[in-house]
């Protein structure tokens, strides 16, 4: 299962290790008996190949997911994994690349677009065998709209200003109302994924829905709704999923899904030991490869028994940003209100001036050719030229130019008064920040170091800075502790920019520079907010690239966030697994989970 229902924040290392072992035997075919009968509403999966039961599928990534509440997963250590537990009513092909159904096995509209009315699926049922039904559905709703949870879901599921009306006339029919006409209706209420009441609804009037289903609860008490269930957390060791046994997913011979006994996630400490684990043949495929070892895979392909797939330029963006974020609450001596970062480095970061002088000051062409080994290509949008359909070309005019960078910081005042090769401001302050990134990522903590020597030659002192992953999700939404960060972010699915507004918007969740802004802090962002209203609110593909370029030009010249390159795909996978269909479209490897299987013959580590 694969809907992502917003950009992800800071998309983590994921490495996608994909192995058929981990140290037990495979199974074999028919080794799984299905001891509960199917619903009467199954969803046949077309694929290309019929599969066989039984093996693993180990990946591997460098953090633990942080829960296995997917409502309130925002980081991708955790949504790749509760992505697969939970399911929706409509579903993402990245094959086929359309919208299909799900939960709800078939949809109406009224004439005027305003009334959806959703079927549900006779026999589903949770991991535990409770049936799923309209009241689950009304509930997750419900969540999502929790202002004091707020999650990120919240954002896409609210339209100009209102949330949707959802009523349940049966226990298989849910009906939606929507306030005017959104052009992402079904991918928005598809990207809901359905939680089970029975179990989480005390803890939800409690007001402890935040802490449940966190990574410490016993994995029986975590009920799912989709293909996958949790079989075991070991912290900073692995995740084990194991199949629904319930699961209304079945194959064209009316087997019932997952082929799979397992999916686990293996911790690695860094992207290296990933690439040792490929090459020794402990796993059988990488989701996240350094552009540095492309050619040498590329070269080992026969001999290793594997597959390189060129998918082209990435949807994933990278970019960095400043902290405007204001203090919400009075705390640590700071009134609510004031700039977390203090006066002096907010004044700095909040000159679009000075914002501009820094991207100015970043060399593309050099972080292309040595950071990515020239497998990547400049990007000034978080619609990298990988979402082929909205991709606009659109080129900020702040790209390297470091005279006109040291002519900027010049007329805001900024001058290097003791001869020390930093820049002063007015008031002598040094103008220096650090640069938070996730340091398990030696990509980003090599572009980090490029973006250091860059700004040092316009005379801002950068200091890079790597954290836990986790850390900085929390500076990054919490506590915000940060002077600036280096992250990007993932695709949503569909890879639509209607799919966004919780980093468009002035109000967004990810709205990364100045997140959940009660009104527009300047006029650029009300403008923004007022052309992602019409990029939603029209089907007209012409009406909505049109409105994209608009926000597009703001924000390329306001420089809230400051564009790098996006890396080109390439993903090795070892020869073994049946349908196996790497997509570009996260999740890369594990999007059809449920219909991957382990080939007869394939090598058990």
């Amino acid at each position: 299962m694969n809907r992502r229902a917003v950009y992800l924040t800071c998309a983590a290392l994921g490495l996608g290790l994909a192995a058929a072992g981990c140290g037990g035997p495979s199974g074999s075919a028919g080794a799984f008996r299905d001891t509960h009968p199917l619903p009467p509403d199954t969803m046949t999966f077309a694929m290309p190949e019929t599969g066989r039961y039984g093996g693993r599928f180990v990946l591997g990534q460098t953090t633990d997911p942080k829960t296995f509440n997917v409502m309130l997963a925002n980081e991708t250590s955790s949504t790749d994994v509760d992505d697969r537990l939970f399911t929706s009513l409509t579903e993402f092909d990245n094959a086929t690349q359309s919208i299909t159904p799900m939960l709800a096995k078939r949809w109406e509209v009224s004439p005027d677009g305003l009334t959806w009315t959703w079927h549900l699926r006779r026999g589903a049922a949770f991991s535990d065998g409770h049936p799923i039904s309209s009241a689950d559905v009304l509930f997750s709703f419900e969540v999502a709209y929790d202002s004091t949870l707020h999650p990120s879901v919240q954002d896409l599921l609210t339209i100009d200003g209102e949330k949707i009306e959802v009523s349940a006339p049966d226990s298989f029919t849910v009906v939606t109302t929507i306030p005017k006409p959104y052009a992402l209706v079904i991918p928005a209420v598809g990207s809901l994924r359905i939680m089970p009441r029975h179990v989480l609804e005390p803890a939800y009037r409690a007001g402890r829905f935040a802490s449940a289903y966190g990574v410490s609860a016993p994995p029986d008490s975590i009920v799912t709704s989709g293909p996958w269930r949790v079989g075991q957390f070991v912290a900073k060791e692995k995740t084990v999923l194991v199949r629904n046994p319930y699961w209304f997913g079945v194959d064209s011979k009316g087997r019932r899904l997952p082929y799979l006994d397992e999916l686990v996630w293996v911790v690695v400490p860094d992207q290296n030991t990933a690439v040792l684990k490929f090459e020794s043949r402990d796993v059988d495929g990488l989701d996240n490869v350094k552009p540095e070892d492309y050619e040498r895979y590329a070269a080992n392909q026969k001999r290793g028994d594997f597959t390189l797939y060129d998918l082209g330029p990435g949807l994933t963006s990278n970019f960095f940003w400043f902290n405007l974020n204001t203090v919400k609450d009075a705390k640590r001596g700071k009134r609510a209100g004031s700039p977390v970062v203090g006066p002096v480095k907010y004044a700095w970061f909040s000159s679009p001036d000075f914002r501009r002088a820094v991207s100015m000051a970043v060399d593309r062409d050099a972080i292309i050719r040595s950071v990515f080994f020239g497998d990547a290509v400049k990007n000034w949008s978080i619609m990298t030229p990988g979402y082929r359909q909205f991709y606009t070309g659109y080129v900020s005019p702040y790209d390297y130019d470091p005279a006109r960078a040291k002519q900027l910081l010049a007329k805001l005042g900024f001058r290097d008064r003791n001869g020390d090769g930093v820049l002063e401001d007015a008031g002598g302050h040094a103008v220096s920040f650090t640069l938070k990134t996730n340091g398990d990522n030696v990509v980003r903590i090599a572009i980090a170091n490029f973006i250091k020597d860059d700004l040092a030659r316009v005379g801002i002192r950068c200091v890079p800075a790597g954290v836990d992953f986790n850390t900085l999700i929390s500076n990054i939404r919490g506590d915000f502790q940060y002077d600036a960060i280096l992250g990007g972010l993932g695709a949503a699915i569909p890879p639509d920019p209607g799919m966004g507004p919780n980093f468009f918007r002035s109000s967004g969740a990810t709205h990364y520079w100045h997140m959940r802004q009660p009104a527009p802090g300047t006029p650029e962002e009300a403008h923004v907010d007022s052309l992602f209203d019409q990029l939603v609110s029209t089907t007209d593909m012409e009406r909505r690239r049109a409105a994209l370029e608009g926000i597009e030009r703001i924000m390329g010249e306001q420089c809230w966030s400051v564009m790098l390159p996006t890396i080109r795909v390439k993903l090795p996978v070892r020869n073994g697994f049946g349908n196996i269909q790497p997509s570009v479209i996260p999740h890369r490897l594990l999007w059809n989970s449920d219909r991957i299987f382990a080939k007869p013959g394939t090598r058990r580590t």
